[in-house]
């Protein structure tokens, strides 16, 4: 890739390098300082190092304001889940990151405009060159929307899976607190019945739910429930992120 194609990446990325050399270094792969066999090139390795630690605070830091219900454990599931290789390659696809790297002869015939490995690093390395640029707070500009198209499935697939279960690991925090489900109506045909259920946080009732069983009203008054608390669970069927 031509340098002069750096700027179109720049409108990519919402960002204009007051240190371009930054963002060149950042897109450098070692097989092209190798090519060149100069020693003195630098390549993104070092800016991926740290990028990494870019991406897991403002990932950490976004978990952990949006989800304060969850444990340490559980929001570290969520992190490495969102910020793995696969996630950061499939961000570096999104921005075509591909076509701005510089490569060497032998690496970009081994199809390492497309390598999995190859882009994620890149991806970790451009993160960096924003921060190390800008500071901060542009690193998380920068970052946030990724997170936030990702989180809910994140957490749907880990934790919601099952709404009750996931409402009760919340509730037994407090050893105070118990959950009640009450069929508080039934109606229809014995072949097409439907029920509504009551949740009941100790005496209080806090949600409703209805189904065409009592399991699935149990289930949506719990989903109800989620909502309430900011939880912001996705519906089974729905992609999480909406």
């Amino acid at each position: 890739m031509s340098r002069a194609a750096e700027p179109e990446l720049e409108k990519i990325l919402g960002h204009r390098f007051a240190t371009p050399a930054l963002l060149t270094t950042a897109l450098t792969h070692s097989s092209y300082a190798n090519d060149l066999r100069a020693k003195e090139l630098p390549c993104n390795e070092r800016l991926e190092f740290l990028g990494d630690s870019v991406l897991n605070l403002v990932t950490a830091e976004y978990l952990f304001t949006k989800f304060s219900h969850r444990s340490e454990g559980e929001l570290t599931k969520a992190r490495a889940s969102i910020i793995c290789e696969a996630s950061c390659h499939e961000i570096a696809e999104e921005l075509s990151l591909g076509r701005f790297l510089y490569l060497g002869r032998g690496e970009e015939q081994s199809g390492g405009r497309q390598r999995v490995s190859t882009l994620a690093d890149a991806l970790e390395a451009v993160v960096a060159a924003l921060y190390l640029d800008a500071g901060l707070e542009e690193a998380r500009r920068f970052l946030t929307p990724f997170i936030e198209k990702r989180v809910h499935a994140v957490m749907q697939e880990l934790f919601f899976k099952d709404y009750k279960t996931a409402l009760q690991e919340i509730v037994q925090k407090n050893k105070q607190e118990t959950l009640k489900y009450v069929l508080t109506g039934e109606s229809g045909p014995a072949h097409a019945k439907h029920f509504t259920v009551t949740l009941y946080l100790n005496s209080n009732p806090i949600a409703t739910g209805e189904g065409h069983s009592k399991k699935e009203a149990e289930q949506n008054a719990a989903y109800a429930a989620l909502e309430l608390m900011g939880e912001r669970p996705a519906r089974r069927g729905e992609d999480a992120a909406h």
